[in-house]
């Protein structure tokens, strides 16, 4: 739980390589746990970067520990890729807080993180009047008004966070006042790196099961994997393992040198969630009948597989990205 922590709040400090590697092996046998990792670590990388020190000293050896989850609230009803659009508001209050209100959906860990990194409106209309928050979940008027069933990653909690009049005192923004949007994105960019291990992992594990079921099973008087149209699908999605792999490996590695890393940690995304969600589908066809089952763990990849594409900015917006690192922006 503190793989990125530095070692004076108690953590690892074993970098982004490191945290790579260990979501990908949890993803390779559940996706769900590997997600809560991430986006935990996530929210740690953005208080080390961006908290004061009281912010750091209180919240990062609870983190490292694992005595507290950390959550993560941007989306809502109304505000998905185009976050800037987010209603949530944060007043100042008398005594120099804020009260925040407003809804939060598909907030990862929310059912029982100890702290949210959270986003409120605090000024004018658009990206540059949004601040982020460290709520603290046990404080009067925050309530989990449902958790959200999903079609896979069972094991990762997603709830819809309602903020009723939440006070929080000055000192809970992270980062400058107004920067909120600025800063979410930033987490979100070492975040598509934990996505990128997430998918690599899912597809380690369709590759896994695929080989496997591939050998024992016979037909026609032979294993199904003497047939090319069976071996040539592991050909593949071997290849596209590997370059799923050192794609996440090159984004997480530039960023443990201190180098920009935004359009690699994109492409990692973008690559290996599409990777795993086409060949978690190659792995049901090639386990057949027994694939569409709950005998066999492949069904299961297939289901998780598909977020990868959608969480933590979606394929089109990593394309976006990429688009705009190659040519400018273009109006």
């Amino acid at each position: 739980m503190g793989l990125t922590i530095p070692e004076r709040y108690g953590g690892a400090d074993a970098g982004y390589v490191a945290y790579a590697l260990a979501v990908e092996e949890l993803a390779r046998v559940d996706a769900g746990t590997a997600v809560t990792l991430s986006v935990h670590l996530m929210v740690a990388g953005a208080i080390l970067r961006l908290g004061s020190d009281e912010q750091r000293n209180r919240y990062l050896p609870q983190l490292a520990g694992g005595d507290t989850i950390a959550g993560f609230a941007l989306t809502e009803p109304d505000a998905g890729s185009d976050a800037a659009a987010i209603r949530s508001t944060a007043k100042r209050a008398p005594d120099g807080g804020f009260a925040l209100r407003g809804r939060k959906q598909w907030c990862t860990n929310g059912g029982y993180a100890g702290v949210t990194l959270a986003m409120f409106r605090t000024g004018v209309p658009g990206a540059k009047g949004i601040s982020a928050f460290l709520v603290d979940n046990a404080l009067p008027g925050i309530v989990v008004e449902k958790t959200t069933e999903k079609l896979g990653i069972h094991t990762s909690n997603t709830v819809d966070l309602a903020f009723d009049d939440v006070a929080v005192p000055a000192g809970a923004v992270l980062g400058a006042e107004g920067t909120g949007l600025s800063n979410a994105l930033s987490a979100l960019t070492t975040g598509r790196i934990g996505i990128a291990a997430q998918a690599t992992g899912i597809l380690a594990a369709c590759l896994d099961a695929s080989v496997k079921f591939a050998k024992e099973r016979e037909a026609f008087g032979k294993p199904i994997a003497a047939f090319e149209g069976v071996s040539f699908k592991l050909a593949q999605m071997a290849t596209d393992l590997e370059a799923a792999r050192l794609l996440t490996w090159r984004a997480a590695s530039r960023c443990d040198r201190g180098e920009p890393f935004a359009v690699e940690a994109s492409q990692a995304k973008l690559f290996a969630s599409t990777a795993a969600r086409k060949h978690a589908a190659e792995a049901v066809q090639i386990h057949g009948g027994y694939g569409y089952t709950t005998e066999f763990p492949v069904e299961r990849y297939y289901r998780d597989a598909k977020i990868t594409e959608i969480y933590e900015g979606t394929s089109e917006i990593q394309q976006l990205i990429i688009a705009r690192a190659l040519l400018g922006r273009i109006e």
